[in-house]
This record gives C-alpha cells, sequence and structure tokens, in this order.
C-alpha cells in the first residue's frame, strides 16, 4: 500500500511506515556538484541556465514513469500485416516513443553539430547524462544518430540530403519511406554470426548496382545484432572486390518499395529491454556506398568512437542514478535504532559509490573537452585512446557498482518498481556493446604499437598532477614501468587498461574536485591498486563531503 501522506498508512492487519516515498520531483542537475563542477570547468558554463532546466524535467514524476513503462512493455515484432504482405514491424509502448521524443527535441542527437561553438559537446554530453537516468535503452538511436554524422560526410551526395533530416529536432515513428519523413534516426550493423567483434570476417556480400545511381550497391548477407530496428537507414558493413566497405542502407528503397531488410526475431535480452534487438537478413538490399571501397572500417571508426564515447556517459549516469537512490534510501530508512546513513559501514558503503561516480564522470567529461578541440593534436590523442580506456573501465565497473546500490536499498532493490533493479539488469549493456573489455584492451596495445606518440600524450598528461600526491606519484611510475616492458603484453593488456584508467581519473580529480574527494580517491584506488570491495574506503576520508556530494535533494 503506498502512503502518499506524511503519516503511517493503515492496512487491515498494521500500519506502513518506515518505507521512502519515491524519490521524485528533484532537480538531477541542482543537486549534482559533480556534474556542475564539470560543466564550468570544461568550459560549458553558457548553457548551466539550460542544463538547470532540464534536470528539473528529468525528476519529474511523469518523465520517470515513462521509463519504467517502456521497460514493463517490451517491444512486439510484427513480421507481416493483416493481408500476408512483409512489413517487418516493430512496435513499442508510447512511453518509449515519448522518451525518443523529448530526447530529439532536446538535441541530444545533434546540439553540437547544428549549434558547434567551445563547450557544445560538454553541454550536451551534461545532458545525456542527465537523460540517460531516466530510462536508457532508448539512447541506443540517439547516440547512434548523433554518432553517424562523421561517416556520412563520407559520400557528399548522400550527406546533403540524409544529414538535414538526421540531425533535426523532432521524432517521426512513422513506418514509411525516408523522403516523406522531416525526422531521420540511424542505426548501425556490424556484427555477424561468425565473427562478433571480428568484423573482417564479415560474409555479407555488396556489388554495384548495374544501371542505378552511382554509388548504389545490392547487399546480400545478414547482421546478428541489429539494435533499434525502426531506425530509418543503418550503416552497415560488407565485403566488395575491394575489401570491407561501408553502406549506408535504407528501410526503404529510393521508389518507396520496402528494402528487403528482413527482421528474423527480436532478441530475448536480460536487460536493455526497452530497446529492441534484432537479427536480420539482407536479401539484396541496396545501400550507398559510404567512404571509398575497401574503407569500410577506417570510415565508420570515428562513428564507433562516438558511440563508445556516449557508453562511458550513460554508464556513469546509471552509477549516479544508482548511487542517488542508495543515498536517498539511506537518508529516509531507519535499522537498528538510527537512520541507515548514520551508521558508519553503510556511510563507507555510500561514499565509495559516490567516489566511482566522481571518477567516471570527470574522465567522461574530459573526453567530452577533447571532442571540443578537433583541430588540437594533444585532444585527440587523449580521446583516441580514452575513448577506449574509458568505454572499457566505467562500462566495466558498472554493474557491480549498481549491484552494491541495489543491496543499499535491501530487498526492495531487486523489485523490478525499484529502479534499481532495472540499473542492474541494463548495466552490462554498454560493457558489451561496441568491444567488450577485450576489445578495447586490445585496441589500446594497437595503439601503444602503432601510434605511441598518441600514449605519450596520455602520460603527459598525467604528469601535470606529479608532485601532488606520493600515492599517485608511485602509480605512475608504476604505469610507466609496465608500459616499457615488452613480455606478455597482450596478456596483461587489461591490467595495464586499468592502470591508466585509474591514474587519469585520480588526476583529474587532484586537477579539478574538492581535495578530499581526489584525497579518498587516490587512497582507495590507487594506494590498494584497485583491490577494494565497494565500502572499505580508508580511516580519514571526508565520507560527510562524499555523501552530501552525491545527495540528490543537497541542490
Amino acid at each position: 500500500m503506498q502512503n502518499n501522506n506524511n503519516g503511517p498508512a493503515q492496512t487491515g492487519t498494521h500500519q506502513v511506515f518506515n518505507q521512502p516515498e519515491p524519490l521524485q520531483g528533484h532537480n538531477l542537475y541542482a543537486g549534482d556538484d559533480a556534474l556542475k563542477e564539470s560543466v564550468i570547468r570544461y568550459g560549458g558554463h553558457w548553457g548551466e541556465d539550460d542544463l538547470q532546466r532540464y534536470g528539473e524535467i528529468c525528476g519529474r514524476p511523469e518523465w520517470i514513469e515513462h521509463g519504467f513503462q517502456a521497460n514493463a512493455h517490451k517491444p512486439e515484432f510484427e513480421p507481416h500485416d493483416r493481408g500476408g504482405n512483409r512489413i517487418d514491424q516493430v512496435n513499442y509502448h508510447p512511453a518509449y516513443h515519448q522518451l525518443m521524443q523529448l530526447a530529439k527535441s532536446e538535441g541530444l542527437h545533434s546540439s553540437p553539430w547544428t549549434d558547434p561553438q567551445p563547450g557544445a559537446h560538454i553541454v550536451r554530453a551534461a545532458k545525456y547524462y542527465l537523460h540517460s537516468q531516466l530510462e536508457s535503452g532508448h539512447c541506443c538511436p540517439v547516440t547512434m544518430t548523433f554518432a553517424c554524422l562523421p561517416a556520412l560526410q563520407k559520400n557528399p551526395a548522400v550527406a546533403k540530403y540524409w544529414l538535414p533530416k538526421i540531425t533535426e529536432q523532432a521524432y517521426d515513428h512513422s513506418n514509411r519511406p525516408y523522403f516523406e519523413k522531416p525526422a531521420l534516426t540511424i542505426g548501425m550493423g556490424m556484427t555477424e554470426k561468425q565473427g562478433g567483434s571480428d568484423v573482417r570476417s564479415n560474409t555479407s556480400q555488396a556489388t554495384p548496382s548495374p544501371g542505378e545511381t552511382a554509388g548504389l550497391y545490392t547487399i546480400r548477407g545478414h547482421k546478428w545484432f541489429l539494435s533499434a530496428p525502426m531506425c530509418d537507414g543503418f550503416l552497415m558493413l560488407a565485403q566488395t572486390a575491394r575489401g570491407l566497405s561501408c553502406f549506408l542502407v535504407p528501410r526503404w528503397r529510393p521508389d518507396g518499395s520496402k528494402n528487403p531488410i528482413e527482421i528474423q526475431r527480436l532478441k530475448d535480452k536480460a536487460g536493455n529491454v526497452a530497446n529492441a534487438s534484432s537479427e536480420v537478413e539482407l536479401r539484396d538490399a541496396i545501400g550507398w556506398l559510404v567512404g571509398d571501397e575497401g574503407a569500410g572500417i577506417k570510415t565508420i571508426i570515428e562513428m564507433v568512437a562516438l558511440t563508445r564515447f556516449d557508453c562511458m556517459i550513460g554508464s556513469a549516469a546509471a552509477q549516479r542514478q544508482a548511487t542517488l537512490q542508495a543515498i536517498y534510501h539511506a537518508q529516509h530508512r531507519c535499522a537498528f535504532g538510527k537512520k541507515l546513513s548514520a551508521q558508519p559501514l553503510m556511510q563507507n558503503v555510500l561514499a565509495d559509490l559516490q567516489l566511482e561516480v566522481e571518477g567516471s564522470l570527470a574522465l567522461s567529461m574530459r573526453m567530452a573537452q577533447a571532442l571540443d578541440h578537433p583541430d588540437e593534436e594533444h585532444q585527440q590523442h587523449l580521446l583516441r585512446l580514452g575513448a577506449a580506456v574509458g568505454k572499457y573501465w566505467i562500462c566495466k565497473r558498472t554493474p557491480h557498482h549498481n549491484y552494491e546500490a541495489m543491496e543499499c536499498l535491501g530487498g526492495n532493490g531487486l523489485i523490478e518498481n525499484f529502479i534499481t533493479a532495472r540499473l542492474y539488469r541494463d548495466a552490462p549493456v554498454n560493457a558489451i556493446w561496441e568491444g567488450s573489455g577485450n576489445i578495447q584492451a586490445l585496441d589500446m596495445l594497437r595503439t601503444k604499437h602503432k601510434e605511441p606518440e598518441i600514449l605519450d600524450s596520455w602520460i603527459d598528461e598525467l604528469a601535470k598532477s606529479s608532485g601532488s600526491d606520493l600515492c599517485f606519484d608511485r602509480a605512475l611510475t608504476h604505469l610507466k614501468a609496465e608500459l616499457k616492458k615488452d613480455n606478455d603484453l597482450e596478456y596483461r593488456a587489461r591490467d595495464i587498461a586499468d592502470q591508466l584508467a585509474l591514474t587519469m581519473q585520480a588526476h583529474l580529480l587532484i586537477q579539478g574536485s574538492p581535495a578530499p574527494v581526489a584525497d579518498a580517491f587516490i587512497q582507495s584506488r590507487l594506494h590498494r591498486h584497485n583491490s577494494h570491495n565497494v565500502g572499505t574506503i580508508p580511516l580519514g576520508a571526508d565520507l560527510d563531503l562524499l555523501i552530501e556530494r552525491g545527495d540528490p535533494l543537497s541542490g
């Protein structure tokens, strides 16, 4: 029985009390000190009023409910209409479309491209961070639409027609040809059954379409994972006579007929259920070549980097939402004669959860700053390595982090009408999508071998904090020594990636966060070399400050 009054509720057998009300009606931006500091530090101060406005929207109960409804009602696949015609339609709950409409109306898919200015990626990342806390599944097509622009620009004719509709701040989910719609969304299809992350082993074949418009190809094959299959077009990889190439494959042909991208089934996923993921077969579907033949990976790599960046932001947002739920619960729940938040061991856990958010957000926003400086070599070096290291570390840390936050709510945390259960189920997807942990660690090694100057820039960045903390200096010295060793590099790749991430997070906190935050992070992460469980911050840390920074109502 829900108690909406100040006093205990009466049931037939007992009074309901000591059950916190749902957290809603709060401002997600106003209550997030770490986010506000990052926005100002990295040049997004001009967007603060808008972020305050949007933080209030994202705390409204009706939008929180949309997130629950989009997950409670999974997408349903409708292969044929009632007359037997193939339509390959995926039907979503209206709440999903409302969340998509909100995201696109706020420019989460386009704002840095349509309104480029200093700090544009910072403000967009901050807004995406707020929005992702409502529901993460629908953010997949938002991210892919955002990330497609660099690739599509490699075919000027396609870009001229498609990009204005892609960047339009509107949402049209109707199942009709792209040329009839004012606004479009874009997906991507890379993975095939036999290859997974090894896209060079793709077997889908693309051949020039005879007598058709230049650059138009016919594609035959399959995709084992195609998320958001109701997007209007998909960037896909297929083999040509010159090797793996990239194509924009529309759901409808230019003549208005259905392009034969046939959905075989929707994936039955453990989490991320609001977003449909599908298996498809391409039965001579048409697509436009994007970039040069044989340069498919080179063409799509910028899109991959941007999707990895959004994985970082989305996972950091999940950590933040899980942490604020845990802190709120602990501040409104009593056990053993006093509030949970007043008990030392729970304080250690809550503070440690917030520390993880501090580090994840700092690294994510630093990469957003790098995106804002595309012409600066040092910034692009950091982004090249940081997209892999950050995606590897933040996304991999999130499932356990969100489990620990869920445990703070006890049995309630595991129940589906508490958001912590969904946050836990959704957490693994970002670690797996766009390359699992091993892929990111190996990408780091490729950078080390082929572009060592990028790793030099990373170390130069870390050196800015040398002398600030003895433990940090030792960690940096150890990292340098590990990087100089040439033996068993592939075997040690994850350990090196761990150290690259942790030292960068520590450096960024030293440079931009209150000293007690950086001190606690270094002592709990670097001093113990990541051997701790949540809730094992050494004595002496300012737990009250950390919990206050995580308090959703502190603003």
